[in-house]
């Protein structure tokens, strides 16, 4: 039986940029009902009361029709613009398609169950420990964890597939080691071009009409966030991505100092810890996170950032938290060639040029808008507590825009995946808005002289 109408309308309409997303634009004093039944179908907001489906199976069109007999079904009102339509009502097929034997149908359920794994990962259920290539395709092992489950994939975009699964990480790395040991790198694969069309269509819905006069009455609307290389971004609400963290992570415990201007967030074994200090200055420390031997010991190892760190690299920084196979480390293991090349190979894969000094060795962007530091100096000299490595973006190291230091014994599998968030990662940066210089007001005019137009 059909439910009764709400106060919600739906347009479904084609992405202004993105050649197979679909957008939802909600109205109605009943907005939020929709909004929610939209991001629980796996719809993701990009702007209030805007919504956007990016899928990497490129199936959007027909999932927003069947999100769009769900709605009408509980009652809010749905339209599908024509454009929309007929991208419906298209029939196409992958070309060379490894799987020919399956119908339309298996098509569909293959790459819905490969956009589920691609999900996981991006939202951080699933936490990817190391990744390969076996001649053919990507290869990677993760674990998840609300289950524990670990798991071998084996494909990229919507023909990626769960192929083994085992019952601990210990183990799949084991495997993963053994079979993939000659091209296993840590963490997750870089972005495939399928995955970052689809984060830029999560992130951008397009300037407005060019050719709409905007009322005199009416602000002049924000500009659209562009999006940018992660290194790039803006630095977002620190204090929300640690709430989200904790919320995420059962493990983690918070307190806050009396005065609430710091939070700390411990972990169950009491040897990781994190401080957040809520109201730095842009440029000091805002975040320290400091690793023990034991809960009595001395610390470890340690890494700090700036009030200014953007958030692309301060969630991965986050995520590889919850992976203790990522933070843990004896303590004393002395830096070798073998440590930097790990910590930095994502750098040198993304073509990252670098140049060695006699102090250490600096990697840069071509454009040298940002880097990543290594002080061979302060490496010998752990107890000065010199930072031995600087992620930075900026002028150069000593006058970064936002700088993230680490300690001596820093994992390399940790400064890894900060690295590897440099390279590939993308984030959303709010354009500076362009000052212009307005002429100086004309004289008051006669009453009986007619107004002169204003040249736009």
């Amino acid at each position: 039986m059909t439910e009764p109408a709400l106060d919600s309308q739906v347009l479904l309409d084609t992405h202004p940029t993105h050649p197979s997303a679909v957008t939802a634009t909600v109205t109605g004093s009943q907005a939020h009902v929709a909004v929610t039944a939209l991001e629980a179908d796996g719809w993701e907001i990009a702007a209030e009361n805007t919504l956007v489906l990016a899928r990497i199976d490129h199936e959007e069109p027909y999932w927003a029709n069947e999100t769009a007999r769900q709605l009408n079904d509980a009652g809010i009102t749905t339209e599908i613009s024509g454009p929309l339509r007929k991208a419906i009502a298209e029939e196409w097929t992958w070309a060379d398609y490894p799987m020919p034997w399956c119908t339309r149908a298996e098509i569909r359920k293959v790459s819905d169950e490969a956009q589920k794994i691609y999900d996981d990962i991006r939202h951080g259920r699933l936490l990817i420990h190391a990744h390969a290539h076996d001649g053919h395709t990507t290869v990677a092992v993760g674990t998840y964890l609300d289950t524990g489950k670990s798991v071998y994939l084996h494909g990229e975009n919507h023909l990626r597939q769960v192929a083994d699964t085992f019952d601990s990480a210990a183990q799949a790395l084991t495997m993963f080691e053994r079979v993939h040991g000659d091209s296993m790198r840590p963490g997750p694969a870089p972005l495939t071009d399928a995955e970052r069309q689809a984060a830029q269509a999560r992130a951008f819905l397009g300037a407005p009409d060019a050719g709409t006069e905007p009322s005199a009455v009416q602000p002049e609307p924000a500009p659209a966030p562009e999006v940018v290389p992660a290194h790039a971004a803006d630095p977002g609400d620190h204090d929300a991505l640690l709430e989200e963290f904790l919320a995420a992570h059962g493990e983690w415990q918070k307190w806050s100092t009396w005065s609430d201007d710091t939070t700390h967030a411990i972990h169950e074994s009491q040897t990781l810890r994190v401080e957040r200090v809520h109201e730095a200055d842009p440029q000091e420390t805002s975040w320290t996170v400091a690793a023990y031997e034991t809960p009595v010991s001395e610390r470890m190892w340690h890494i700090t950032a700036t009030d200014t760190a953007p958030a692309p690299v301060l969630r991965a920084l986050l995520n590889q938290l919850a992976d203790t196979d990522t933070w843990e480390t004896a303590a004393g293991s002395p830096i070798t060639d073998k440590t930097v090349t790990e910590a930095t190979r994502p750098l040198t894969d993304a073509g990252w040029n670098h140049t060695v000094d006699g102090r250490g060795i600096r990697w840069e962007t071509p454009s040298k808008d940002a880097g990543v530091q290594f002080d061979a100096f302060a490496a010998q000299n752990s107890g000065r507590y010199l930072p031995t490595w600087t992620l930075w973006a900026g002028q150069n190291p000593d006058r970064p825009t936002w700088a993230i230091h680490a300690s001596t014994y820093t994992p390399a599998a940790l400064l890894s995946h900060l690295t590897g968030e440099l390279a590939e990662g993308i984030g959303t940066r709010q354009p500076t808005k362009r000052v212009t210089h307005s002429a100086p007001a004309p004289p008051p005019k006669s009453p009986h002289q007619p107004p002169v137009p204003r040249r736009r």
